[in-house]
Order: C-alpha cells, then structure tokens, then sequence
C-alpha cells in the first residue's frame, strides 16, 4: 500500500500549516513556482532543490523530508502477532478509508473501529467467525468514518456506539477515564483534535502474549504525514505529538488511510514530528 500522502502533499499541507507562500517556499528551495506547483499536485521533485532550506521554512524536518522524496515506506506488519484484528479498506469515488474489526479469540466478542464506506466485508468477517459485535468506536465523524453505520445498525440493533461527537446522544458520547472492555482486550480512548473536533485515538491493549498495544488513531496520523488541520494545524500537531508519539515505540498505529506504521518507525521518518 502507497502513503497515503507523497512529498507533494506533504509540502501543500506544511505550506497551508505555516502559512508560507508559494513564492517564498519556492525561493527557499531554489526552484520556480512553477516546479513548485508541479511538486506539489504531481509530486514531481526537481532535480536540484534544496530540501534543507525548504523543510526549514516549512517547519519540517529535512532529513525524513528527503526520505520521503527517496520512497520511504513504514515495515510491513505481521498482524498474527495481535491474532484477532482485521483491516477494511474501502473505496469510493476514488478515495480509500481504513476501518478495523477486533475480536477477543475466547468469547468471541468483537469491536470495528471507524465504519468506512460500505461494512459488507467487515459484517461477513463477523458472522464467518461466528462473532458477538459489541461496539463500534468512531474516531470522527468526517462522513467517510462514518458512512456504513446504518448498515451495521440494521444488522447489529444493539451494538453500542462509542464517539467523542457533541452532537452524538449522551449515552453514545466517550466519558473521561473510561475503559471498555472487549472480552479480555481493554480499550481506552485519547482525545486528538485539531483535523476534527472530535478526533479521539483508541488504544487497544492487554493483548495475549503480550503484544504491543494497538492505536486506531482516524486521521490524525498517518504513515510519514498527518490529517489535515482543518480546526487548528497547532492543535492537530500538537495532540498527535502528546497522545499518540508518546505511546511505547512498538505501539501499532492503525490510520483511516494508507498502510500501518508504529510509533518507532514516525519518530524516525514522520518529517512533521
């Protein structure tokens, strides 16, 4: 699976978090607007630019900045080490969206984080492994998060909806300090706003032979970028760096778009962190 942003968004949305033109991105670079504009929408990297001088603009860091020019991509992961988790992606109009469905192996009570555009696989993984959908845990709202959630209320009435929505019922509506607990697996929630109001991390943890925890962390993050900060680029950054970086290192980061990563492999390559 490709980043879900190549260098080209990444500069966009630095220069939109920043607030630097065009002109003066592209005079720090050392190329014209034109390329500028090209690297931008088509991720066309000139020949010569200077990745220092414009990550620095850009309050990037130079050097993951070039290794994200150069290809880089987060190490695939073995998700037999956590059992029961399976990923969704949807597609829709040509835009992609993660959804996740985690399950406790002995009572076979399950949870699907984010609904994605169309739960069809996730609800057939459901009734294959015979299983209980208990809950469904919303990281925002944004409608691509969101969009299959009737369709699984119509097959699961009961199902409890977990979000940190304002306009959600009270009774649907995270409470602080709140554990939820799936069968053995205990999951805990982080609040992340800034790319929606009500942006919140799932953690997911006391996983069996004690592997590593598991964030499902919507758009905040995403492998080598991060959402974009539609309320506050300040708060986005800064949510992302206090409640989700500061996670173990082994922790497993399951974004709405684009492949996983872990909190080890954004401390190294994330050019926004």
């Amino acid at each position: 699976m490709n980043l879900e942003d190549n260098i080209g968004d990444i500069v966009s949305k630095a220069r939109l978090m920043t607030g630097i033109a065009p002109a003066a991105a592209a005079q720090a670079a050392g190329i014209s607007e034109a390329e500028l504009a090209s690297l931008e929408t088509a991720a066309q990297v000139p020949a010569k630019m200077n990745f220092p001088a414009l990550a620095k603009v850009l309050d990037l860091d130079p050097k993951k900045l070039a290794g994200i020019a150069q290809g880089w991509l987060p190490a695939p992961e073995d998700l037999s080490r956590w059992h029961e988790i399976r990923v969704f992606t949807t597609v829709e109009d040509g835009g992609s969206v993660n959804s996740y469905l985690v399950w406790d192996e002995v009572n076979q009570e399950a949870a699907l984080f984010d609904t994605g555009f169309d739960a069809t696989a996730a609800l057939a993984c459901v009734a294959a492994n015979q299983l209980q959908l208990r809950h469904v845990f919303i990281t925002h709202s944004h409608y691509d998060h969101v969009q299959a959630l009737p369709q699984i209320r119509a097959a699961w009435p009961k199902v409890r909806i977990h979000t940190s929505s304002k306009n959600a019922p009270v009774d649907q509506r995270n409470k602080p300090s709140e554990i939820i607990h799936l069968g053995g697996l205990r999951v805990t929630y982080r609040e992340t706003p800034g790319h929606a109001e009500d942006g919140v991390t799932y953690v997911i943890g006391n996983w069996q032979e004690d592997a590593p925890h598991i964030a499902v962390v919507g758009d905040a993050i995403f492998a080598g970028s991060m959402g974009r900060g539609n309320d506050s680029w300040t708060l986005a950054r800064q949510k992302v760096r206090e409640q989700i970086l500061t996670l173990p290192a082994d922790t497993l980061i399951c974004p709405g778009h684009g492949p996983l990563t872990t909190v080890a492999e954004e401390l190294a390559h994330n050019p926004f962190f």
